[in-house]
C-alpha cells in the first residue's frame, strides 16, 4: 500500500512538472506567430467573460481590492492561473472558475489581458517620492526599475493601491495567504507607513 501511494505521488509530481512547461511552450509558440497571436487574443477576450465581473472587461479592476490584470506579462499570468487551478494559490472562488478552463483557454486569457493597456492612478506626491526610494532599494532586482515585472514577477506599476497594500502587508506579516520567501525577506523591515509610501509610488507609475 505504501509503495502504491509513493508511486502515485511520483506520478502526480511528474504530471505537474511536465504539464505546466507544456502550456508555457504553447504560449511562446503562439506569441511567435502574429496570426495565431491575434486569434488567441480575440479568443481570450471571449473566454475571459467570467473574469469581467471582478477584474473588468479589459483587466482594469472594478474593485480596489481586486488586482488589475491589464498589461501583466502573459507568462506570469499563465503561471498564476496554473497555481490557482492546482490550489498552490488559495482562493476558493478563483479555483472553482479556473478548474473548468482548458489549457488553450488559459493561454488565450493570459494573452488577452497581457495585450490590454495598463492603467495608473493618482497618488500623494510626497508619499510617492519616499516610496520610490524604498522601491529602488528593495524591489527593483525582481520587479524591474520600471516595476513592469517579467515572466516570474508581476507588474506592479499602476496596480490598485488597496490591493498592493493588502498583499505587501500579508507577505510581511506571514499570514499564510501570500507566501514567498523573497517577498517575506524584502518586506520584513517595512513599517505600515513605508507600505503606504511604496504603494503610492507604484500606483501612479505608467
Amino acid at each position: 500500500m505504501r509503495l502504491f501511494v509513493a508511486a502515485a505521488g511520483l506520478l502526480f509530481a511528474s504530471f505537474s512538472l511536465f504539464a505546466q512547461p507544456a502550456t508555457q511552450e504553447r504560449l511562446k509558440a503562439v506569441q511567435g506567430d502574429p496570426a495565431a497571436l491575434k486569434a488567441a487574443v480575440e479568443a481570450g477576450r471571449k473566454a475571459s467573460f467570467f473574469c469581467a465581473n471582478c477584474h473588468g472587461e479589459t483587466g482594469v479592476s472594478k474593485a480596489p481590492e481586486v488586482p488589475n490584470l491589464a498589461g501583466q506579462n502573459a507568462a506570469y499570468l499563465l503561471e498564476q492561473i496554473r497555481k490557482f487551478g492546482s490550489g498552490e494559490r488559495k482562493d476558493a472562488f478563483m479555483q472553482g472558475l479556473i478548474k473548468v478552463l482548458k489549457d488553450d483557454e488559459r493561454v488565450q486569457i493570459a494573452l488577452f489581458f497581457a495585450s490590454q493597456a495598463a492603467t495608473r492612478s493618482r497618488a500623494d506626491a510626497g508619499q510617492a517620492a519616499r516610496g520610490g526610494e524604498l522601491f529602488a532599494k528593495l524591489c527593483t532586482r525582481c520587479h524591474g526599475a520600471d516595476a513592469h515585472g517579467n515572466e516570474q514577477y508581476p507588474r506592479l506599476a499602476g496596480q490598485n493601491i488597496v490591493y498592493l497594500q493588502s498583499s505587501i502587508t500579508r507577505y510581511r506579516d506571514g499570514t499564510g495567504v501570500r507566501n514567498n520567501q523573497l517577498m517575506s525577506i524584502a518586506t520584513a523591515t517595512l513599517k505600515n507607513d513605508d507600505i503606504v509610501a511604496v504603494t503610492n509610488y507604484l500606483t501612479q507609475l505608467p
